[in-house]
């Protein structure tokens, strides 16, 4: 099984040539619209071997404390990082800001 194989079950690190609006999940399993964002990951695209997969193991155990992902993709060649929640008031703060604390570099996209 390769490095990306693995992954596959928690961030999705797979080439996808469907635009991601196509992919992502409008509702929840109950019916309920979802909310998303976007953070950016500086540099995400340049690293290697471990470095590359601590941070994408980081990742994942940071969104994986939270009940309310339901979607994430990882765009390693535009160093963004897409989360699909239950909406929630505050939930995408929680996250980003968990997310910020583990991974200093990564920013917030479309938000103040």
């Amino acid at each position: 099984m390769s490095q990306k194989q693995s992954l596959r079950r928690g961030l999705n690190l797979e080439a996808n040539h469907q635009p991601l609006y196509e992919r992502v999940p409008p509702y929840d399993e109950y019916g309920r619209p979802l909310s998303d964002f976007m953070m950016l990951i500086p540099g995400l695209r340049e690293l290697t071997g471990k470095v590359f997969q601590d941070k994408v193991t980081t990742l994942e155990a940071v969104l994986r404390q939270f009940r309310e992902v339901i979607f994430v993709d990882l765009n390693v060649p535009l160093n963004l990082l897409w989360v699909s929640v239950r909406a929630k008031p505050g939930v995408i703060l929680d996250i980003a800001a968990t997310v910020k604390c583990y991974i200093p570099e990564a920013l917030l996209v479309g938000h103040k």
